[in-house]
């Protein structure tokens, strides 16, 4: 736990008192020559140096304070760990400075003290390799001498000391190497120096130990990592010098380890401390930038990049209402979702309420979009804080362009003026910079425009994603998707249009000529396939769910193609049977009564709608999202995401359902998708989408 230096009367700490808390800490971490009252009058100058490159002044002076520190033998790693944990603290309450500039004089701090404490290191390795020369090339009765001076250098040494042959083997280990390995001494002579490091550092540490034993160096010195007995990993510094015989030729080596794990870790803490917000874990501006520093040196053609603002809506009335603990869980419970939504991207908090999420390689507005989208849909999810549930909102500037010609100010200055502008249309908004924004509107209605005309003119048109019983492997049925030949834009899938066909009022219309040219490529699949003929599965439109001609549409269809009413299944969103717009549940008994089979999608994303799925006719549940991914994972699930799909699978059977799951990648999903009660899949693991005919191939084969 870190506490804060005293303060003075005005609220800020006093000179004096920083210096007195630094004594404090540090004092009993290594043994020094001074008393507290010269320790402190050391540590004031310390302290002024560190000001002084603060204020703009030389940073090399921060070094040289860590070198001072090792120099008056604060050596022992708690020093340095406490002066930074003291430091990060107390210094911005002395001088109001940039977080870059306070992050840049410690480490330059920590970077002085691990560069005198390396060279202190070098020193006694350079002391022991004399020492041990002398030994050998003296008189018989003054080696003996000799031997025994140096051995009470190895015993008494906290380094760790091998003797090592050429071939790496050790011969000679002392208290200290068996104490840092964690080994007995039979544990490690005999054993080479290679089995002792881990995999990653093996190649590196034979290539070094290659040259010594080839005379081309005469030491090195490198950093690995081994695994300790109980599974911790420990980090060391290995320094290896070659001894040569009386002619000159190598005869063996004398290898050093020093425990560095400490410090490993206090840098890597440093280093992530740096680069990360405190409070959310995100990405901060130093690394933001970085990253568009990074995601625009790369302009080779065609290369394009893009960057979304957020803003969360009306976040100051969190604080002002529930106050700042309240606020900070909201910050971070939108982080977590920004992070793991992002696909890939960087997100970053730039501060406040303010997050950025940087796309390096954009494939265009439009799937960037389709991103913030996303991303809004996962930040407007509630959130149980305490005892409040909130749902956040925000308003969003989008900004992508090619990048031969950006720059990192321009492109961040560019998403915030575009933010500005969201914020001005209301809540919960998205704009894109102007000349994107314009080109985005013109083709959004065009394709609007010219929907209806597609239909009539066949530039829709209908393939299928199979879906397969688990247990059997047979493929039982087969979802159709709409798909758009469009003349400009190219093949279209149907999120590209059907949201327009929504707002346009259209849906109802495209629905009905989807069932048609479904209902009519299934009835040739039951007259060419028999009883192993798909169940042909089209997914309606909440709008369409509510269309009082549904019933006599589907009717008029059936008995138009002649395709028998068990070889249709109709795919309803959970949400549509019981929105405030109506319920569609005398519907819904005509159709099962005509023989279809209705399947709820989007089963279980809401648990307070699933008792009221009881009174509902239906024949299966479909589970779908992002809670699925997890199960292509090697060790397993995640935790959350197997008792979300256990409790979905536990309900259906309840309701006597079948359940079929969506997007299913792999075998090893599918299998531990069936162990949870899964019966049906559909997605990659099932094969792409494939056309009628094709889909009629494949069940051919399977059966034949």
């Amino acid at each position: 736990m870190i506490s804060l230096p005293a303060q003075a009367p005005g609220g800020a700490p006093e000179h004096d008192d920083v210096v007195k808390e630094w004594t404090r800490r540090i004092i009993h971490t290594s043994y020094v020559a001074m008393g507290r009252p010269e320790l402190e009058t050391f540590l004031a100058r310390c302290l002024d140096d560190l000001l002084a490159a603060l204020d703009g002044g030389p940073i090399a002076a921060a070094s040289g304070v860590g070198r001072r520190l090792v120099d008056v033998h604060f050596t022992n790693s708690a020093a340095l760990s406490g002066t930074l944990q003291h430091l990060m603290t107390a210094l911005p309450a002395l001088r109001a400075t940039e977080q870059a500039r306070l992050i840049e004089v410690l480490g330059e701090l920590a970077a002085g003290y691990a560069g005198a404490l390396r060279e202190q290191t070098l020193a006694e390795q350079a002391l022991i390799q004399r020492a041990a020369s002398a030994a050998r090339d003296a008189a018989e009765e003054a080696l003996r001498a000799s031997e025994a001076r140096s051995r009470a250098v190895v015993i008494s040494s906290a380094l760790g000391i091998a003797v090592v042959r050429l071939d790496g083997s050790i011969e000679e280990a002392n208290a200290a190497m068996r104490r840092i390995f964690r080994r007995s001494d039979e544990e490690l002579v005999g054993h080479t120096i290679f089995e002792l490091t881990d995999a990653d550092w093996v190649a590196e540490l034979q290539a070094a130990n290659d040259g010594l034993v080839g005379a081309s160096d005469d030491r090195y010195q490198l950093d690995t990592r081994f695994t300790a007995p109980d599974g911790s990993h420990v980090w060391t510094q290995l320094s290896a010098s070659l001894v040569r015989d009386a002619r000159g030729e190598p005869d063996y080596q004398v290898v050093l380890y020093e425990d560095i794990t400490d410090r490993h870790m206090l840098q890597e803490q440093f280093r992530r401390q740096a680069v990360h917000d405190p409070l959310t874990g995100l990405a901060n501006r130093t690394q933001l930038q970085s990253g568009l520093d990074k995601a625009l040196e790369e302009t080779r053609p065609g290369r394009r990049v893009g960057l979304c603002f957020f803003d969360l809506d009306g976040f100051k009335a969190v604080n002002d209402s529930l106050g700042h603990p309240i606020g900070d869980q909201l910050l971070r419970t939108v982080a977590q979702r920004l992070q793991a939504a992002a696909r890939g991207a960087l997100a970053a908090r730039m501060g406040g309420d303010e997050f950025v999420v940087l796309v390096p390689d954009s494939t265009g507005s439009g799937d960037l979009v389709a991103l913030v989208e996303t991303l809004l849909a996962e930040i407007t999810q509630p959130a149980r804080i305490g005892s409040h549930e909130l749902s956040a909102s925000a308003s969003v500037g989008i900004v992508e362009r090619p990048v031969a010609g950006t720059d990192a100010e321009s492109l961040l200055r560019d998403a915030d003026i575009t933010l500005y502008r969201a914020k001005q249309d209301g809540r919960a908004q998205w704009v894109l910079f102007d000349p994107e924004r314009n080109a985005q509107a013109r083709d959004r209605f065009k394709l609007s425009a010219e929907l209806p005309a597609a239909i009539e003119q066949y530039e829709l048109f209908v393939e299928y994603k199979p879906i397969v019983e688990l247990a059997t492997g047979r493929y039982v049925g087969a979802a159709s998707t709409v798909r758009w030949d469009h003349p400009e834009f190219g093949e279209l899938s149907e999120d590209r249009f059907l949201g327009l066909a929504e707002e346009t009022g259209l849906i109802t219309r495209l629905g009905s000529w989807a069932l048609e040219q479904v209902c009519e490529q299934a009835a040739r699949w039951v007259e060419r396939l028999g009883p192993a003929a798909p169940i042909a599965a089209v997914r309606l439109s909440p709008r369409h769910c509510r269309d009082p001609e549904l019933v006599a549409d589907v009717q008029r269809i059936l008995g138009k193609t002649g395709l028998p009413g068990e070889y249709l299944a109709l795919g309803l969103p959970e949400s549509s049977l019981f929105d405030a717009q109506g319920d569609p549940l005398d519907t819904l008994e005509i159709l099962a009564e005509m023989g279809l089979r209705l399947c709820v999608y989007e089963f279980g994303e809401d648990y307070a709608r699933v008792p009221r799925l009881k009174d509902v006719p239906l024949g299966m549940a479909r589970i779908e999202g992002p809670h699925l991914d997890s199960f292509t994972e090697p060790d397993g699930p995640a935790p959350l995401d197997a008792h979300l799909v256990s409790a979905a699978c536990g309900a259906a059977e309840l309701l006597g359902l079948p359940v079929s799951a969506a997007g299913v990648r792999d075998d090893l999903q599918a299998r531990r998708l069936r162990e949870l009660g899964v019966s049906l899949a559909m997605g990659p693991f099932t094969g792409g989408l494939v056309s009628a005919l094709e889909l009629a191939e494949l069940v051919l084969e399977q059966e034949g």
